[in-house]
């Protein structure tokens, strides 16, 4: 009987415990037919790695995610423009000797070709490549272009300026090229990024380009011109980025993977053959001007004619013609139709200043020619009979005759 009353006291417990648990059905309301009552199953799978089961989680490797800490603007310029770097070889007829016994004697048979070699880049998708001149030499017979993916072709030379130090070139295929664009030179900043590229002697079977790094460390650097070296730099980037033999003729590029120069030479202070930090190249809105003209017809030619002919001044004529003792342009001719001789200039005088550069040589004064346009206005400082003058220069093409 006991037991009986301990049962029922339990029973009437849990009834109350439920009808607290329900204040709905102890006021007689009962729930929306149409709801579903509440089940899991409806929670969603939450799927992050917090929830799943360690056997089910997906962990990146540190390895992967170091190399992807390691990507920067650097690697992903490299990543851009590598296909478009070339390594380039150049076979030319040697120079001939006195062919006498007793050169052969000493030195046995000549050389019939030389074979240099540099870099160059791709700058189409139809296969046209900028390099130096150097690089090409004036007469080359056999131009081979080797591409990073492995693959070499023939080249012609569309054209070259040894003036400015540059070539065109033109793969003899009809496959499409990666190719790299090039900058506005104008906007390049001291201080930023610079990246030599180059592919020196197509030493390695991959065929993938060196690389070197730095910035830039000056712009508008002026070379002043050697009378036995016919090419003039003005206006050239200064980097210290590495620029080693072979790598002539590769592009300097920026962060951007755009080209900003032609690597061309190195400065060593007479110190030693090797670089010291002083690397040059020329700027690409030159190099632009330049193989659009090349392009068009294989030479570079002013677009204004300025009337005058002229010669570097040299001791030779300083004596003859008792001249007085500077260096500059002789003017040796002056046509009536021209500009010249409409803002002055007479035979005998000597031009000492173009714009805003002392003039060294003829050769100094055909590249700062070429940075003048038809329609601009020149500046010119001459000397005559022992007087400086100045003058204005309209440019323009020569007065057609009738």
């Amino acid at each position: 009987m006991k037991h009986l009353l301990f049962y029922s006291t339990i029973i009437a417990g849990f009834a109350v415990l439920l009808s607290c648990s329900n204040p709905d059905a102890e006021s007689g309301i009962s729930l929306n037919p149409d709801e579903e009552p509440f089940s899991a199953a409806y929670i969603e799978e939450d799927s992050s790695e917090e929830t799943r089961p360690d056997s089910e989680r997906v962990f990146e490797s540190p390895t992967e995610t170091i190399s992807a800490n390691r990507a920067n603007a650097i690697t992903n310029a490299v990543e851009k423009a590598s296909p478009a770097i070339v390594s380039i070889v150049v076979t030319s007829p040697a120079r001939t000797y006195a062919q006498d016994e007793f050169f052969r004697f000493f030195f046995g048979e000549p050389p019939r070709e030389n074979t240099s070699m540099g870099s160059g880049f791709v700058i189409s998708e139809d296969g046209l490549v900028v390099t130096n001149q150097h690089v090409v030499g004036r007469n080359p017979s056999e131009i081979t272009i080797s591409t990073p993916d492995g693959e070499s072709y023939q080249a012609e030379l569309i054209g070259s300026d040894e003036l400015t130090d540059i070539a065109l070139l033109r793969i003899d295929s009809n496959h499409v090229f990666p190719f790299v664009e090039l900058s506005n030179s104008d906007e390049i900043m001291v201080g930023e990024w610079s990246i030599a590229m180059g592919n020196p002697f197509g030493l390695f079977d991959d065929g993938n380009p060196t690389v070197t790094v730095g910035v830039v460390s000056a712009v508008n650097r002026d070379f002043r011109p050697d009378p036995n070296n016919p090419r003039t730099y003005i206006d050239m980037i200064q980097t210290d980025a590495a620029i080693n033999r072979g790598n002539s003729g590769g592009p300097l590029l920026n962060s951007n993977g755009e080209v900003i120069g032609i690597n061309t030479f190195i400065y060593t202070g007479g110190t030693s053959a090797g670089f010291v930090g002083l690397g040059f190249a020329i700027p690409s809105n030159r190099v632009e001007k330049i193989i659009s003209q090349l392009l068009t017809s294989g030479s570079v030619v002013l677009d204004y004619n300025p009337g005058m002919e002229f010669t570097s001044m040299t001791e030779q004529l300083v004596y003859r013609y008792r001249l007085p003792y500077v260096s500059g342009l002789l003017v040796t001719s002056v046509n009536k139709d021209g500009p010249a001789y409409e803002c002055g200039i007479m035979p005998g005088d000597i031009i000492v200043r173009i714009g805003q550069e002392r003039v060294a040589s003829r050769m100094h004064a055909m590249a700062l020619l070429r940075e003048y346009e038809e329609g601009e206005k020149m500046h010119i400082e001459l000397i005559r009979e022992g007087n400086l003058y100045k003058t204005e220069m309209s440019l323009r093409q020569k007065a057609s005759e009738e």
